[in-house]
């Protein structure tokens, strides 16, 4: 299994520190903004971008952290001739100038989708990938857009014929001989136009084996990439160093307004609950009764993303993963019954939050003080059963949590693989 280690160890201090709140340890005098107790310093140091480990090892992916395969994925990522219209790549939604997402409320590739983008640092920390989890790694995951009608609209043996005749050496050179591709048609694909289906269903089986794997190795390379991306150090960072030794200069990275969010985010109304470790995040679903896009249609989250999973060709138990079977932790134990996972969504993490809006599975909310609202409220789901309760937040909190939201912000980085 592929446990994101920062949220468990966040999540483990989270409960430690406060059972021992709970015992009777005195909390630190708000009225000194520097004056943590013994729980409260945990807890912070917690989440420090340094408390991060590695980004786990995908055993589905055995070139997941090859430097020529991170190098082959980020031009296949820039590449926008694999798209239907030769003008969407991976880039033109996860936009490295907009902490690789979009600013829209949903995606737009070649139409318009039905949720948010949601930006890729550190994406290689979640065992479950998209807002409903429905792809379990970051190779399948960059598989499904590349198909999906309205992202690239493209099909498999295009890819496979751009890849032949574009990135044949890079290709070769990570995974061996290409197929020739010569005397199959130049578009085919199961989940293609009715044209390009008929033309999958007549190549022979060997051929169609051929296609998808040269297309599950484009996964794999994008993925690689992908694994490079992570967070730099954030103001609360620099803060956080100088509650454990003291420093003035690092104590005033933080303004006295945000110095109040962070005592809510991480007191008694426990925003850190499901938003821990270094990424502040859990790296489940929730439900938190957030009102769907189309109040007709609610989109059911989590709970209709296990059918998806089990049958998805490319998942860590298909043929095309480089995982031995026991390697499947995640899949093997999924546990597709939970009633709780109706309408539920993922944690998004909140490094760089404020530079994101809008906000939610579907661009519902305009600002982090409106996220916050809502928490405050917890307004009943229109779909499945929300897990909030109403946090009774005076207005002057709901502004100090969202100014210290903002404290999150650092530079991404592209970390080299070694």
């Amino acid at each position: 299994m592929r446990p994101a280690l920062g949220a468990l160890l966040g999540a483990a201090l989270f409960a430690g520190g406060m059972a021992a709140l709970a015992d009777g340890a005195p909390l630190a005098d708000a009225a000194e903004p520097d004056r943590w107790s013994v729980q409260e310093r945990a807890l912070l140091a917690s989440l420090h971008i340094a408390r991060l480990a590695p980004a786990p090892a995908d055993p589905s992916n055995a070139v997941a952290h090859q430097p020529m395969a991170a190098e082959l994925g980020k031009r296949l990522f820039a590449d926008a001739r694999f798209s239907a219209n030769q003008a969407v790549s991976c880039a033109s939604c996860h936009d490295p100038g907009k902490q690789f997402q979009d600013g829209l409320p949903v995606g737009r590739g070649v139409g318009a989708g039905s949720r948010r983008t949601m930006p890729l640092a550190a994406a290689a920390f979640s065992a479950w990938q998209f807002w409903d989890g429905r792809k379990d790694s970051l190779w399948s995951q960059a598989l499904g857009p590349l198909e999906d009608p309205l992202e690239h609209g493209g099909n498999r043996l295009q890819y496979a014929q751009l890849v032949r005749a574009h990135y044949r050496p890079q290709y070769t050179a990570l995974f061996g001989p290409m197929p020739d591709l010569a005397r199959l048609p130049a578009n085919a694909g199961p989940l293609g136009s009715p044209s390009e289906q008929s033309a999958w269903r007549g190549m022979d089986e060997a051929a169609r084996d051929a296609v998808s794997r040269i297309f599950a190795n484009m996964g794999k390379a994008l993925a690689a990439y992908q694994t490079t991306l992570g967070h730099g150090e954030s103001r609360l960072d620099r803060y956080i160093v100088g509650v454990q030794n003291g420093d003035a200069a690092a104590l005033s990275q933080l303004l006295p307004q945000e110095k109040r969010g962070l005592r809510v985010f991480i007191g008694k109304h426990a925003c850190i609950t499901c938003h821990n470790g270094p990424l502040f995040t859990d790296q489940h679903f929730h439900n938190t009764g957030i009102a769907p896009r189309d109040a007709g249609r609610p989109d059911q989250g989590r709970s209709a993303a296990f059918d998806k999973l089990a049958r998805d060709e490319f998942n860590c138990l298909g043929r095309y993963s480089d995982a031995r079977p026991e390697q499947c932790g995640e899949l093997n134990f999924m546990a597709s019954d939970d009633p709780h996972m109706r309408g539920a969504f993922k944690t998004p993490g909140l490094r760089n939050v404020a530079l994101r809006a809008p906000y939610m599975h579907a661009g519902q909310v305009a600002s982090l003080a409106d996220v916050v609202r809502h928490y405050a409220v917890a307004p009943p789901a229109a779909f499945g059963h929300s897990e909030l309760k109403p946090m009774r937040l005076s207005e002057a909190e709901v502004r100090d949590v969202a100014a210290f939201l903002a404290t999150l912000s650092g530079p991404l980085i592209e970390v080299a693989e070694k």
